[in-house]
């Protein structure tokens, strides 16, 4: 059986990306990973910036269904969006490339790296947003602004779990579940 040539660019691209960041992999790199011919990445990828879209596609997709797979059918939609939030972050802080693109971005600013993670985050919102729909179409939650409150419950999340570690002590996944339905999520109970 032949090899998948493209699978093996990306799962290339994929690791080189993760070690050196965006700016750094050049498809040369790229290349001498696949052991294929630098000519074989652009019958797939017409640059660079399009084979590092189609890793962030699947790393968003694999994110959406980490979420998915922690939601709990039964539970109030408080506790169903702190699971989700949790392991969507806990993936963004395991995953190898997504701790590579954040670590770019704040020391070097790179444009494309910047767009990217801005694409994960209004995924994130969109998919919340969905979740929180759903949730108003069944009657467990009043009316609002999906968006925005989507929006509010990742910043407070990622607030929560990295910012307040730089200077204080982590707080426990309880911990955070009661301060976002403090905070925000008692709204939701109407």
């Amino acid at each position: 059986m032949a090899p998948d040539r493209r699978k093996m660019i990306v799962d290339a691209a994929t690791k080189s990306f993760s070690l050196f960041g965006f700016k750094a992999t050049t498809m040369d790199q790229v290349a001498k990973l696949a052991n294929v011919g630098k000519g074989t990445i652009y019958t797939f990828f017409k640059n660079k910036e399009e084979l590092f879209e189609e890793i962030i596609s699947s790393m968003v997709k694999e994110m959406i269904a980490e979420a998915d797979a922690a939601i709990q059918p039964g539970l109030p939609i408080t506790e169903n969006v702190h699971h989700a939030l949790y392991r969507l972050l806990e993936f963004r802080s395991k995953h190898q490339l997504m701790i590579k693109l954040v670590q770019e971005e704040a020391e070097m600013g790179t444009l494309a790296v910047s767009e990217m993670l801005q694409h994960v985050e209004n995924e994130i919102i969109a998919y919340l947003k969905n979740k929180l729909e759903i949730a108003i179409e069944k009657g467990s939650i009043p009316r609002m602004n999906t968006e925005l409150t989507s929006f509010l419950l990742l910043k407070m999340y990622i607030a929560l779990v990295s910012d307040w570690e730089r200077n204080h002590e982590p707080l426990s996944s309880g911990q955070i579940a009661e301060v976002m339905k403090v905070f925000l999520l008692k709204g939701l109970q109407g």
